[in-house]
Formats: C-alpha cells, sequence, structure tokens
C-alpha cells in the first residue's frame, strides 16, 4: 500500500471522529496493538531523542520500501507510533522521504490534540524517519 493510499484511509478513519477527546482515545487505542520491541532493540542507537517519553524506532530497508517498527512507555505516543507504522511501513524510500505527515496530522486533527512536549516528540519521530530513508536513498 502506497503511503497516499495509507493516508487515505486514515483520513476516512479519523473523519467520524467528532473532536479533539475522540481522537485522542482513538489515538490511544490504535496504540494497544502494538507489537512490543524484543529488549534488545531498545539501545540507545535506537532511541528517539527530543521526546518527553522513552521512544525506540526500528527502521529496516528492504529493496526501495520501509519498514517501520517503535515503542514507548507512554499510552499517546505508542498511538502516534500505530499511525506512523500504517503510513509508512511499505512506502517507498522516496513518499517517506518527502511525505508532509505534519500538515496530514493537522489535517486530520491529530495535532491539535497534542501538548507542545508530545509534538516535539512527534517531530523528532518524522525526522528520523525522513533521514533514515534519505540515508537508504543515498547511500
Amino acid at each position: 500500500m502506497s503511503i497516499q493510499d495509507a493516508a487515505s484511509e486514515i483520513r476516512e478513519e479519523f473523519s467520524w471522529l467528532e473532536d479533539w477527546e475522540a481522537r485522542y482515545a482513538h489515538i490511544i487505542d490504535l496504540g494497544k496493538n502494538n507489537p512490543p520491541l524484543a529488549p534488545e532493540e531498545r539501545t540507545e542507537e535506537t532511541r528517539v531523542r527530543g521526546c518527553a517519553s522513552q521512544v525506540w524506532m526500528v527502521t529496516a530497508i528492504e529493496g526501495d520500501r520501509l519498514t517501520l517498527r517503535a515503542e514507548s512507555d507512554a499510552m499517546i505516543v505508542s498511538g502516534l507510533i500505530a499511525l506512523l507504522i500504517r503510513l509508512y511501513s511499505g512506502a517507498t524510500l522516496r513518499d517517506a522521504a518527502e511525505f508532509d505527515a505534519e500538515s496530514f496530522l493537522d489535517e486530520i486533527g491529530v495535532k491539535g490534540a497534542l501538548t507542545a512536549q508530545r509534538s516535539n516528540g512527534l517531530a523528532s519521530m518524522l525526522a528520523r524517519i525522513r533521514r533514515d530513508a534519505q540515508a537508504a536513498l543515498t547511500g
């Protein structure tokens, strides 16, 4: 599935949520199904800096596609991770490097439901994804 297809599905899903409380609750529910990383994957190298909570992110490149797995100790961040996994896993490296996730997440009302600290953490996660995709493209 392309990143645009995943974004369309998520956009439709969030169109039914009427206010920020419903979006927030839905994001938390999404995070409850995230599989944990293996203990050996939770390292300083995989830790995402700039997040108020603990976040570890593992990206893998298979051909020209990105696969994303991540874990957090915070429920809302786990939900944000679930959204990012849906958007980016299976995306081409070029799409992952170029997709404007900030605008998309603002469009579906997610960014408005986050505190400043959570927004900074989300920006750090997105920067890591873009950096890893860009490095694989040029690498």
